[in-house]
Parts: structure tokens; sequence; C-alpha cells
């Protein structure tokens, strides 16, 4: 469990009872634009269609998978919490979501990645091919709806996400199954990777409300921290958190040799033997020493440090929203940041 505290306005957020504290928080947040979500759900579905059966078959196949819909729900309170009553907030929301989904068919790919959320992915049921070519149409179909928003800082701030995701994917690709990654790199890698489309996500919700940049840099801000802190949390889940809560196996990122934060503090702070299994682990990209290595990363304290980092991107995160007017969308921003690290108790 996390200590940080809660926004002092939490206990007034309506939620299902009994949830555990991580549940409680995500639906707490969910409650309060549950009608906004249901709407880039329905836009999802329409903008997902085409006269190309395939398409249409991968795209319900993708909306049945789900997910949390957590970067749309970031636009979404961001929008409300500046007041704004227009449309353009659902739209871009599932643009969002189009963006996010299209990294992720094709991280699959990248990967070979068998399984996603519990589920057979894109690749693995119909093959390489198609998982790249719908998530292009993914992302042309992001492009598309983009435009009709007629605004430019919408537009050059997307553009921008789409072309720093794909440069993180190579910095990924280049770091992967070399154990001199350093911390440093890492990082600027999950920067982009993953933490620019949350920053975009929250980024927007000020900008189509008209706020000024200080308030739209706020946001912008809060955005990088907490996807900064999701993904550090993601890569500490894969070295203790059950299969079934991860909805992968344990120790996917060492199959794929990627040299995350905690092999990498491990390797910086292990003994000689714990370093030449975690280096032999990342260059071979098998996790057949993974009981060993998940001793290592613990015994080494790797884990905490991981999450102290994690939990210093939250406490920015929440920070940053300060210059945001105080209402209860704001209060739910700061219970996702503090979602993004209890998550996995």
């Amino acid at each position: 469990m996390s200590d940080l505290n809660l926004p002092r306005d939490s206990e007034n957020l309506e939620a299902p009872p009994n949830l555990p504290p991580a549940k409680l928080l995500l639906e707490s947040a969910l409650s309060l634009v549950g009608e906004d979500l249901d709407a880039v759900n329905n836009t999802i579905q329409q903008r997902l269609r085409s006269d190309i059966a395939l398409i249409n078959t991968l795209g319900a196949y993708i909306v049945k998978s789900g997910g949390k819909r957590l970067r749309p729900l970031i636009l979404l309170l961001c929008a409300r919490c500046c007041g704004y009553q227009g449309k353009d907030h659902i739209l871009l929301a599932a643009v969002i979501e189009f963006i996010h989904t299209a990294t992720l068919l094709h991280d699959d790919v990248v990967d070979a990645s068998a399984t996603r959320r519990g589920q057979p992915t894109v690749n693995d049921v119909w093959g390489n091919q198609a998982s790249v070519l719908v998530g292009d149409f993914l992302y042309s179909r992001a492009f598309e709806m983009m435009v009709e928003t007629e605004n430019m800082d919408v537009m050059r701030i997307l553009a921008n996400t789409t072309n720093a995701i794909a440069e993180g994917e190579v910095l990924q690709l280049l770091n992967a199954h070399s154990p001199d990654t350093s911390e440093q790199q890492y990082m600027d890698t999950i920067h982009r990777k993953t933490a620019k489309l949350f920053e975009s996500a929250a980024w927007l919700g000020g900008i189509i409300a008209g706020e000024n940049a200080e308030r739209c840099n706020a946001m912008a801000s809060y955005g990088i921290y907490l996807g900064t802190a999701f993904q550090l949390v993601d890569d500490i889940l894969d070295y203790n958190a059950d299969s079934a809560d991860l909805g992968k196996d344990i120790g996917d990122d060492l199959a794929e040799g990627k040299p995350t934060l905690p092999l990498i503090y491990a390797l910086e702070h292990g003994n000689t033997q714990q370093k030449a299994i975690i280096t032999q682990a990342i260059e071979n990209g098998k996790r057949e020493k993974i009981s060993a290595i998940l001793e290592i990363v613990q015994s080494t304290g790797a884990l905490d440090y991981a999450l102290t980092q994690a939990k210093d991107q939250v406490k920015l995160a929440i920070s940053a929203l300060s210059p945001l007017n105080d209402n209860k969308y704001k209060d739910a921003l700061a219970q996702l940041a503090e979602f993004s690290v209890i998550r996995g108790h």
C-alpha cells in the first residue's frame, strides 16, 4: 500500500462498496465521467467500422479485449476539471485510445507476444501482417478524427506524440538484450514510449477547454509524471505480481530481453554472481532462471527502489495539479495518480 495521502474529498466520490483500495480509487474516478466514457466507447465502436471485413473482425476483438481506458479517462477528467462543455473531448478521448491500441498491436508484433490482458494477442490469432496493418489503420483513423476538431494545437500535440512514441519504440529496441543500459536511457525510453501519451491526454483536456498556458502546462506535467509512475509500476509488477492480475506471465519483460529499472538497479548493486545471472538473462532473453532473478531483485532492494521512484513521480503529478481550480475532477485526477502505485496490491 502506498503511504501517500488520498485527496481530501475522496470520501465524497461515489463508488461501489467493498472494493480493494486500488479498484476503489479507479471506480471513484470512473463514476464522475461515466456518461462521457459510454460516449467514448460508442465512438470507438463506430469509428472502427470499415468496409474491409478483417478490420471489422479485429476491431470487434480489440474492443472486447477492453482495458481500463485510463488515458481517455485522464483527458475527460482534465476537460471537465476546466469546465469544458463541448463534444471534442469525446472525439479526442477515442483518438487517444486508438493511438494507444495501435502501439500495442505493433508492440506485440515486435515482442512476439502471445497474450495481453490474459487474452491471445491479435498477432497470435491473425498473424503479424494483419496486426501491423490494423495498427496502421488505427493510426490513420485517429488522424482523420483529430482533423475534425479543426484545432491546430490539437493536431500539433498529437503529431508530436505519435512521433515521440515511435522514437521510444526504437530506443527500446536498441536497448533490448543490452545489460549496459543505464537508468537514464531507461527513463528516456519510457518518457517517450509511455508517458508521452499520458501527457498529451491531460494536455488536450486543457487545450480544448481554452485554458491559459500555465494550467495547460500543469496538466501536461501531471500527465508525464503519472505516465512515468504507471510504467515504473508496470515494470515492478513483472517481478512480483500474480500473472492472473497482470494478464501475462511473470518475467515477460525478461523473456524479451528488456532491461527495466528493477534489473538495472540489481545489476548495479548485486554481487558478482548475481550480476552474471542477470546479465546472461538479459542477453539471452530467457526466463529459465526467473526464480533466482526474483530473489535477486528482492534482496538487492531493486523493487523497493523502483517503487520509491514511482511514488516520487506520483507526488510530482499531484503537485502539478495545484494551479487548477479545486473541484471533484481535480480530486479524481489526484486519485488516479495514487491508483498508479497501488494497483498491484
